[in-house]
């Protein structure tokens, strides 16, 4: 790295920030320094994925890079990733020390695959698996089941079906009260269903619902 240059880290810390603001500052609820590069590497890997359709406008383009993503799988899961990519870098230490499983980072390439095919948001694969994902970096095993309510109201307010997000949180609440308090920064997105809401505004609702721990 150059002298003066920004560390892979705050490359990555800074992509995610202006890719998915939410997420990002639920990130900083984790106090943890490595868990929350970790955080966001996982979020860098999927705005990496999410960009492909605003860079190339044929289905065949987008599934021709979703496709090259999908092939980059098979390195970072066996500890060797593409040298000079930070992303999959980052990705490939993460998977390593975390000892992640590969199933759900290949079924939200899968997707993306569809949806630039026109076929419906698949909820669990673009939300449920990355949240699960999510909770697993920072409390580990166990809870995986605990984060798939949440992950459906945040798929549900992403893309517009506001009111039956505020009809599921309760159920998703529910399920939240067994998760470990270091485990809630990846669920709290979930509580962001306003999507135009000014920043200082999502702050506030992401600390009240980290101190409750309710989304």
């Amino acid at each position: 790295m150059t002298e003066g240059a920004p560390s892979t880290d705050a490359l990555l810390d800074q992509q995610v920030r202006d890719a998915d603001l939410d997420r990002w500052l639920s990130s900083r609820l984790v106090s943890d320094a490595r868990a929350r590069a970790d955080l966001i590497a996982l979020y860098a890997f999927e705005a990496e994925l999410m960009a492909i359709p605003t860079r190339v406008t044929q289905p065949l383009l987008a599934e021709m890079r979703y496709t090259w993503w999908a092939e980059q799988m098979d390195g970072v899961f066996a500890g060797i990733p593409r040298r000079g990519h930070p992303v999959l870098e980052a990705l490939t230490d993460m998977v390593a020390r975390r000892g992640l499983d590969r199933a759900p980072f290949d079924a939200l390439i899968e997707a993306h695959i569809g949806r630039v095919h026109g076929e419906p948001h698949d909820l669990d694969a673009f939300y449920v698996g990355p949240m699960q994902v999510a909770t697993y970096i920072l409390a580990g095993p166990g809870h995986a089941d605990k984060a798939v309510g949440a992950g459906r109201v945040r798929g549900m307010a992403q893309v517009g079906r506001s009111d039956e997000a505020k009809a599921a949180r309760a159920g998703a609440n529910a399920a939240l009260k067994g998760l470990p308090t270091a485990a809630f920064p990846a669920v709290a997105p979930a509580t962001l269903i306003g999507q135009d809401e000014p920043e200082p505004v999502k702050r506030l609702r992401l600390l009240w619902a980290s101190l409750r721990g309710r989304i």
